[in-house]
């Protein structure tokens, strides 16, 4: 028997295969759909404003898809660190700039959520402090060359092999980290009932 607020109908605008495991672990049902746009965004916005902005826009954009009765959400992240956002590498070699600016650093993770359904627009966000031990160059070569971590914020995934060898604290919910804080879907679901 399903619980209430896991009956909600959802459109996932993502095709993360990371959020849509979260949504299915949380007993969720959804459809996905990707929000094909440029994620551009204002230089003027820093830290969770950019993730907000960004959510908000791929959430803009696919709300013309949205069934009657379904919930959309929409999120994106942030790797803050020392007054820059550090977003998806190109290639091997911003990947392991990146991974080098992180190395022996503690920095933040910001995943924004944008939900448009019957009653409207909401954005949430949450943050996490995440640090990693000084990392090795062969180590960070060795993660770019295996896991070719394009398509992640600050070249990383935390589920991976670099989370489990070099992460030595966070601060907050581990699935921000991972790309969607579920503990905020799970608590707006239930305002909604």
């Amino acid at each position: 028997m399903a619980l209430e607020w896991q009956k909600t109908p959802l459109l996932l605008g993502s095709q993360s295969p990371r959020r849509a495991d979260l949504l299915r672990s949380l007993g969720l049902q959804f459809r996905q759909m990707k929000a094909d746009f440029d994620e551009n965004y204002p230089a003027s916005l820093k830290a969770a404003e950019i993730a907000e902005y960004l959510a908000s826009a791929k959430a803009d954009h696919l709300a013309p898809e949205r069934k009657e009765k379904e919930l959309l959400i929409c999120s994106d992240t942030v790797v803050w660190n020392n007054n820059e956002s550090l977003e998806k590498a190109r290639n091997r070699s911003e990947a392991l700039a990146m991974l080098q600016k992180l190395s022996g650093q503690e920095h933040e993770v910001i995943t924004a959520v944008c939900f448009i359904g019957p009653e409207g627009k909401h954005i949430l966000s949450d943050r996490c402090s995440v640090r990693f031990k000084s990392l090795e160059r062969e180590e960070m070569e060795y993660y770019v060359d295996h896991y070719k971590p394009y398509d992640k914020a600050g070249a990383y995934g935390i589920q991976e092999w670099i989370g489990l060898s070099a992460i030595e604290a966070i601060h907050g919910s581990y699935f921000t980290v991972m790309g969607l804080p579920t503990h905020l879907i799970v608590d707006y679901l239930k305002k909604r009932l």
